[in-house]
């Protein structure tokens, strides 16, 4: 019977997030008709594509029961250190790859916090945090670092069938760990971990190793989309990506992610994504003040927590 009532409660969520997201998209559409345009609805899914591998990564961690606050800071390394390492001589794709594997070292060390120091996700996070946007800004001393690969700047440039090559990478992570999530011994761990830490391990599964694996997924999805907006912003800046952690946390919540943990699926991460994403643009077609863009998505996360309290409520 709860089972059930999970699914429904679950279906209920989707249909009310495409409902709104429906609402906004009228709504905004009719405020400014250049919202509805395709050259801006192509803009919207291009810029949800950083946020979005962000919040992939962040819905596993918080269905786990933690929470990563540093990838705000991991994007600006990345795009930084992508391209300090692309100014020195090397490739492309051998520049990609080591951020992406600096990423997940950087996830590693988040875990070593969480499960050997044993510091509470939000400390240890929110210490990390601060870490790596200041390296971000002592390895180039605090300026933008130009990239002139071209075949980098591809990867933020280029159209493959008709959508840019970050809106590309957003929707393979989400189908391979839509499968991983739902599919996989590993995945219904996760959901085990989330509910229940001591009824995990009493069941034979290692809560520190699924966590070291989230933590690692989050931060290595969070490189390469730091990676990718580097290549579409032509530089890496250590003060971009301000605040990408707090958008992927509502993104997920949005989309149903319970933020007690053991509770989300990825299908609805995608709609908080995509409502998130569109009402950010839309503030900016309205020309809402940055300092009250804040604001509304301060007051959009509260609504968001507002919404998982009331879902934990009927869940009982």
């Amino acid at each position: 019977m709860k089972t059930e009532r999970l699914k429904r409660t679950s279906l209920g969520d989707r249909l009310g997030m495409l409902l709104s997201l429906g609402i906004m998209v009228i709504t905004f559409s009719i405020l400014n008709p250049n919202y509805f345009q395709f050259s801006n609805l192509l803009n919207i899914l291009e810029s949800a594509a950083l946020m979005g591998l962000v919040a992939v990564g962040e819905s596993f961690l918080i269905i786990a029961g933690h929470v990563d606050l540093s990838p705000g800071s991991v994007s600006a390394f990345s795009g930084v250190l992508v391209a300090i390492l692309l100014k020195s001589g090397l490739g492309a794709l051998p520049s990609l790859l080591i951020v992406v594997l600096a990423g997940v070292v950087i996830g590693w060390i988040n875990s070593l916090l969480v499960n050997g120091i044993h510091l509470e996700p939000f400390i240890a996070t929110l210490a990390t945090m601060s870490v790596f946007r200041g390296l971000a800004y002592i390895i180039n001393n605090g300026r933008p670092q130009q990239i002139f690969d071209p075949l980098y700047l591809m990867f933020g440039a280029k159209l493959v069938f008709g959508l840019p090559i970050p809106v590309w990478a957003l929707v393979i992570a989400i189908l391979i760990f839509t499968v991983i999530l739902a599919k996989t011994r590993f995945g219904r761990n996760v959901y085990i971990v989330g509910g229940n830490a001591t009824a995990a391990r009493l069941a034979g599964i290692a809560p520190k190793k699924v966590l070291t694996k989230l933590y690692m997924i989050c931060s290595g999805l969070t490189a390469l989309g730091g990676a990718l907006l580097a290549a579409r912003m032509n530089s890496g800046n250590p003060s971009a990506s301000q605040g990408l952690e707090f958008d992927a946390v509502t993104a997920a919540i949005l989309g149903g992610i319970a933020f007690s943990g053991g509770v989300g699926t990825l299908g609805g991460t995608l709609l908080g994504i995509l409502v998130l994403q569109g009402f950010n643009n839309g503030l900016l077609l309205m020309n809402v003040p940055e300092f009250w863009q804040y604001v509304a998505r301060g007051v959009l996360l509260i609504i968001a927590l507002s919404f998982d309290y009331v879902r934990s409520l009927k869940r009982k």
